[in-house]
């Protein structure tokens, strides 16, 4: 490892008046529901959308100044690639980035849109990488590593410069973690700047390489991963991260889809902002309690905003049911005209809104004169939720 805090500030210097100085707020909603002093650190309001930025612009600047470039070659679940697209095209530097199928359009339409050559390639990032490796050689470009690569993680170290100089008083900075590029850099240069601070990576529970990994003490990939988190969904965590977390972090932990989902619609409802999943990641662990932190100033960082306008309707319905906002059940109900309006004045009486109904009369479980109704609807939370079941039974009615 060759990374020393000069080369944290060069970076800093690099990236001035190139990216957004984002700001890092504290949120008293997240405070209460967290047991700690909450602060955002809003990377999802970064240029081209998230933190990639920085350690794609400081390789490529940092390369460029040494030798004339021609053309850069990454692979990329889309925010790399918007970051080296930026980055090369501000170099008058052809970019060529290879992503896996199903990236999101939004982040393939905003890469071409800086300027880049897209290629998608393979079912996960590690697909697209092999692929890339070899166009670069091929073409004889230069391929820019989105996270192991000690020029990247130097870029991405820079977000704990500005947090830690807007507020020297944090406990613990919490970041995302896929190949560890972040979480490596900040980790490095938070303990330079303030030994004694925490810095924790946070990773999807099904997509969790990094977590053992960390936890083990060695590399160890996964055959297969599935999470909504796309940004931070990488089978194989990146060697060089790797030493810099082992000894620079203080722990990795993991939070389920379903809290990732119901943090994005906090953030929406409580702090007005965007926030893709991967990025909501961090606060996701803090409300849930998996930091082992009580009565202490915590950063989390919101690693980007670059979320699919087409996939949101998922997440939030996604959001809606794990916070019981949205909940189903099907009852049995005589097939005759009136029952369903009997049980549609009990929901109103209940202030729960129906929004699907779903009739049944083919299964086998019923008589001829019975038929089950599937119904979605709207509460005002879980205890509200089950309270409407609750009455539901009292008023004899039978739910399957």
């Amino acid at each position: 490892m060759r990374l020393t805090l000069k080369d944290i500030n060069d970076a800093a210097k690099r990236l001035e008046n190139k990216i957004h100085r984002t700001s890092i707020y504290c949120s008293q909603t997240f405070s209460d529901f967290a047991d700690n002093k909450i602060y955002l650190k809003t990377e999802n309001l970064q240029k081209t959308g998230s933190f990639k930025v920085r350690g794609a612009y400081n390789k490529i600047a940092r390369m460029h100044k040494e030798k004339k470039l021609e053309c850069v070659v990454a692979a990329s679940a889309g925010n790399h690639a918007q970051g080296v697209a930026y980055a090369a095209s501000e170099r008058g530097i052809k970019s060529i980035i290879v992503m896996p199928n199903g990236t999101p359009i939004a982040k393939v339409s905003a890469t071409a849109g800086y300027g880049a050559e897209t290629i998608l390639h393979g079912d996960y990032y590690d697909d697209a990488y092999g692929f890339a490796v070899k166009l670069a050689k091929k073409k004889k470009a230069e391929f820019i590593h989105p996270f192991d690569d000690e020029d990247v993680i130097a870029g991405q170290g820079t977000i704990a410069l500005e947090m830690l100089k807007d507020k020297p008083d944090l406990d613990a900075i919490v970041v995302p973690v896929g190949g560890g590029g972040l979480l490596a850099g900040v980790a490095f240069a938070a303990k330079q700047i303030k030994p004694s601070i925490k810095v924790i990576g946070v990773q999807a529970e099904k997509a969790d390489a990094f977590s053992k990994s960390f936890n083990s003490k060695k590399l160890i990939s996964l055959d297969s991963i599935y999470t909504i988190a796309d940004g931070i969904a990488v089978k194989t965590p990146g060697k060089i991260t790797l030493d810099y977390i082992l000894k620079y972090a203080d722990d990795i932990v993991t939070v389920s889809d379903n809290s990732i989902a119901e943090t994005i619609i906090h953030l929406m409802e409580r702090a007005k902002l965007f926030v893709e999943t991967a990025g909501a990641t961090p606060l996701a662990a803090a409300i849930n309690k998996k930091l082992n932190l009580k009565d202490k100033k915590i950063g989390c960082v919101l690693s980007g905003g670059n979320i699919d306008v087409g996939f949101i309707h998922k997440i939030i319905e996604k959001g809606l049911v794990s916070r019981g906002r949205q909940m189903r059940l099907s009852v049995v109900l005589p097939d005759k005209p009136g029952a369903l309006e009997n049980f549609a004045k009990v929901m109103r009486s209940n202030n729960a809104n129906i929004i699907s109904v779903q009739y049944d009369r083919t299964s086998c479980e019923l008589s001829l004169n019975e038929t089950i109704l599937h119904i979605a609807f709207e509460s005002a939370g879980l205890q509200h939720g089950k309270q409407v079941l609750a009455n539901l039974k009292k008023s004899g009615f039978k739910l399957v």
